[in-house]
């Protein structure tokens, strides 16, 4: 149904009335991953090799305050790697007080094997962050690559050299610590910056 100019004109001028007489709209809300969080641990998880670290958002950029890797021997059963790999993660929480932690997230693996122990050493990993409360989020690999490298296929060694620099570290970080830090330098990414794909949480 048509209607006349005049009648659009009246129409218009209702609209621009409601709008001069409405509440502000309220920005909308920052993801929960950006709200209150300042220390944050960064996970990745391997039966025989762990990594984590701990970062604190600060200005001119997030400083390191932990930074490891949970080594099990290969002689070591299973399950003892993993009761290791829950308790350091536990105490380190416990020591630096993180209030949410960043996980890699699953990859494919055409060893059915592999990906069971993988599993295993993350559902460890996890058990310790639920136990203490930690809003828990996942990452994809390229991804983390992406952000901090600008390259989703980018090697192991160059992860490290950009954590370390952003990071300002004196000393290259063990791989797996570098990857667990990138994995936290990306959600401070994230979280800094509008992004249509919100973190994945677990």
């Amino acid at each position: 149904m048509g209607i006349s100019p005049k009648e659009f004109e009246q129409l218009q001028s209702r609209v621009s009335k409601a709008k001069r007489g409405a509440a502000p709209a309220l920005a909308a809300p920052a993801p929960a991953s950006a709200r209150g969080h300042e220390v944050i641990l960064g996970v990745d998880p391997s039966l025989r090799g762990t990594g984590f670290g701990v970062i604190r958002i600060a200005k001119p950029h997030p400083t390191t305050l932990a930074q490891g890797t949970i080594l099990c021997p290969a002689g070591w059963d299973r399950s003892r790697c993993l009761a290791k790999i829950y308790a350091t993660l536990r105490d380190v929480i416990r020591q630096h007080q993180p209030t949410v932690c960043i996980v890699e997230g699953l990859f494919f693996a055409q060893n059915l094997q592999t990906a069971l122990i993988m599993g295993e050493a993350r559902g460890a990993a996890l058990v310790a962050m639920a136990e203490a409360g930690l809003e828990i989020y996942e990452v994809a690999p390229r991804k983390v690559k992406q952000a901090i490298v600008g390259y989703g296929a980018a090697q192991k060694i160059a992860v490290a050299k950009m954590v370390q620099r952003m990071l300002q570290l004196a000393d290259l970080p063990d791989p797996d610590a570098a990857d667990a830090l990138a994995l936290a330098l990306t959600h401070v990414q994230s979280a800094g910056r509008f992004s249509l794909a919100a973190p994945k949480r677990v």
